[in-house]
C-alpha cells in the first residue's frame, strides 16, 4: 500500500491531509499561511510540516508516492505558477520547489480546479466521467472534469468560468477589469447587488429593508419566508445562474453539475430554482445534466490534490 498527502494551500491557512492509495483520507490538519516577505516561508513551511508528520508518525519515505497541491492561482501542467496575488508570489515551478524541499514527486494545480476534481472523485460527481463545478462563493470559480481528465488550459487558467461575460451592457467593473462577469451576478456578493438594486428600484415594503446586513443568506431566507420583493431577487438571481450554465454546459455537454460555495447553504430551493432557467439556455442536446450540491466541503481541495498525484505517480 501506497501514501501520499493532498494540501490545498489557502490565503490564511495551508489544509494538509494524509490518504492511503484508495483515497481514503487517514488525517488532516492545519497550519498558518505566513504571506509575509512575498510567501518566501510558506513552502518551507509545508515541508517541514510533511516531514515533522513523517517523523512523528515512524513512516519511511518509500511508503510515499507524492504530494498534490493546490494554489490559489493559475497553475500549468508543467506545475508553474503564473501569479498568486494574494501569496506575494510571481512566476516559478512551484512542483520543482516544493520537490527539491520535501524530497517527494509533486503535481500541483489551481485550487478550485483541484477542489473539483475532489467532488469528482469522492463527492458530488462521484460516478460521472463528465462533470462542472461552480464555486459560489465571494466569487465564481470552478473546475471542468472532461472524460476524468482535469482541464487545465495552456497556460493554467482553464476554467475560468467566473469570468465569462454575461452581460456585456454592464458598465461597473469586475475584479478582473472586464465589466459584465459571471461572478458580478452569480456569487454571493451578486446576490447582494441585486437585492441593493431591487430595493433601491422600488418601494415596494420588504423585511430585507430591516435587515442588519443585506447579503445572500438574508435575501435567501426572507425568500423562503415568501417575501415577494426577495423572491423577484432570487428569480433574476436565478435567470442569471441559469444562463451561465446553460452556455457553459452546451459547450461542456457533462453528466453532472456541482454547484460549491456559500451560496449553496441554501439547499434544494437553490437547485429548483436554477433548473427551469437552466433548460431555458442549454443546448437540448446537452440538457440531461443532474444538479447537484458539493459535499466535501473544506476537504474538496485536499482529495482532489491528491487525486493528481495519485494519477501521476502511482
Amino acid at each position: 500500500m501506497k501514501y501520499g498527502f493532498g494540501i490545498d494551500l489557502g490565503g490564511t491557512t495551508v489544509k494538509l491531509a494524509y490518504f492511503d492509495e484508495t483515497g481514503t483520507m487517514l488525517d488532516k490538519w492545519e497550519i498558518p499561511t505566513v504571506t509575509e516577505n512575498s510567501g518566501k516561508q510558506i513552502l518551507p513551511d509545508i515541508a517541514a510540516a510533511i516531514r515533522g508528520y513523517l517523523t512523528a508518525h515512524a513512516i519511511p519515505d518509500s511508503d510515499i508516492l507524492g504530494l498534490g497541491i493546490g494554489v490559489p492561482g493559475p497553475v500549468d501542467r508543467q506545475g508553474v505558477v503564473n501569479k498568486c496575488i494574494n501569496l506575494g508570489w510571481g512566476v516559478f515551478n512551484i512542483a520543482q520547489e516544493l520537490s527539491g524541499l520535501t524530497g517527494f514527486p509533486v503535481v500541483a494545480g489551481n485550487d478550485a480546479n483541484v477542489a473539483a476534481m475532489g467532488e469528482f472523485w469522492k463527492g458530488g460527481g462521484k460516478g460521472c466521467r463528465n462533470m462542472v463545478m461552480a464555486t459560489l462563493g465571494t466569487g465564481v470559480g470552478g473546475g471542468i472534469v472532461i472524460e476524468n481528465n482535469l482541464l487545465f488550459g495552456a497556460h493554467g487558467s482553464g476554467a475560468e468560468i467566473g469570468h465569462m461575460v454575461l452581460n456585456p451592457q454592464e458598465t461597473i467593473p469586475c475584479n478582473c477589469g472586464k465589466c459584465g462577469c459571471v461572478e458580478q451576478y452569480c456569487s454571493a456578493t451578486g446576490i447582494a447587488r441585486l437585492g441593493r438594486e431591487a430595493l433601491a428600484a422600488s418601494d415596494e415594503g420588504s423585511t430585507l429593508r430591516t435587515v442588519e446586513k443585506l447579503d445572500a443568506k438574508a435575501i435567501f431566507d426572507a425568500g423562503k419566508a415568501g417575501d415577494k420583493l426577495a423572491l423577484q431577487v432570487l428569480d433574476r438571481y436565478y435567470n442569471y445562474l441559469g444562463q451561465f450554465l446553460g452556455s457553459l454546459c452546451s459547450v461542456i455537454n457533462p453528466e453532472v453539475v456541482v454547484l460549491g460555495g456559500g451560496v449553496c447553504k441554501a439547499g434544494q430551493i437553490l437547485l429548483d430554482g436554477v433548473e427551469p432557467y437552466f433548460h431555458k439556455y442549454v443546448f437540448h442536446a446537452a440538457s440531461n445534466v443532474r444538479f447537484t450540491i458539493a459535499t466535501l466541503g473544506n476537504d474538496a481541495g485536499a482529495y482532489g490534490a491528491f487525486k493528481l498525484a495519485l494519477d501521476k505517480f502511482l
